[in-house]
């Protein structure tokens, strides 16, 4: 059986996944690698972010129903990071 470091997929835990993205990266911005080498690493690197970008839009599509469940109205309350901030795109703003 392969490493899940080696081979993530949507069972590897997201912090499993975030280490490894930050693995290639590093490996590509020291820049001493063959060309081939180079071009699957950063082929890995882009599947990763894209399953990892699929996996955390899931998870906050789980927060806002269930914000919206709890609450009892329809009314989509994106998440205020620290200090209030919106986390997401269009700001602060509720959402119908």
């Amino acid at each position: 059986m392969s490493d899940p470091i080696d081979n993530p997929t949507q069972d590897t835990p997201l912090e499993t996944s975030l280490a490894r993205l930050e693995e290639i990266a590093k490996a590509l911005e020291k820049g001493d690698l063959p060309l081939e080498d180079g071009l699957k690493l950063f082929e890995e690197g882009v599947a990763l972010a894209r399953r990892l970008e699929g996996r955390l839009a899931d998870a906050e599509m789980k927060v806002e129903t269930l914000l919206r469940g709890a609450s009892g109205d329809e009314r989509v309350v994106p998440y205020q990071g620290p200090g209030g901030a919106s986390a997401g795109p269009g700001g602060a703003e509720e959402q119908k």
